[in-house]
């Protein structure tokens, strides 16, 4: 039995009310359900949490599944201060021991001082931004991807506690061209091929 840890980053702020996001999370659960050998816990970070039972959480997964907004091209605050706690309890209690390095050599092996090893991530965000701002040339994100840009931090963030990368997926323009059934069905079958391919071994 394979262990799901889901992070719902959506949070209720301005003119954000989190609705987005709990959709996207309640489709995850619905695509994991259907494995029948996944075991999930749900932390919506907007209704508030303890730090310490998530440190746990952390610990116990197998997989670590993160739904954020985008707001001004970083992760909400609600979420930033999340990680930021949850995270630093986790010193020497499961997630990392240390940056790494040894006072011989400090100039090498810095982000090698992971506790969650053997365990694996995947994030969903979600935009006002057109896929196209990212792919065409001229265009606001220098051609530049969601993952090599906005989330090059996040991404080195879950490697410094050695978790692996799975395949992102970023859902855009949804505040003005909005199609969520649309949306949701492309999600799918997303997350459903990933866990196919996570779970191979254990299907047949």
């Amino acid at each position: 039995m394979k262990k799901v840890l889901i992070i719902n980053g959506g949070q209720n702020f301005g003119h954000s009310g989190g609705k987005y996001n709990n959709t996207i999370a309640e489709s995850t659960l619905e695509v994991l359900k259907t494995f029948g050998n996944i075991e999930v816990k749900i932390t919506n970070v907007g209704e508030g949490y303890d730090k310490n039972e998530e440190v746990q959480k952390f610990v116990w997964a197998d997989y670590i599944i993160y739904h954020t907004p985008i707001w001004w091209f970083q992760l909400p605050n609600g979420l930033k201060k999340y990680i930021d706690e949850v995270f630093t309890a986790g010193h020497a209690k499961g997630i990392y021991m240390s940056d790494g390095r040894t006072s011989d050599n400090p100039k090498i092996n810095y982000g090698t001082g992971g506790m969650l090893g053997g365990r694996k991530y995947m994030v969903t965000t979600s935009w006002n931004a057109p896929e196209t701002a990212f792919t065409l040339p001229g265009e606001f994100f220098s051609e530049t991807s969601v993952d090599n840009g906005p989330l090059f931090g996040f991404h080195r963030m879950n490697a410094f506690v050695s978790l692996e990368k799975m395949e992102s997926f970023h859902f855009h323009d949804v505040e003005k061209n909005a199609d969520v059934e649309r949306d949701m069905k492309i999600y799918k079958e997303h997350l459903k091929n990933v866990f196919q391919q996570e779970l191979k071994p254990q299907l047949v």
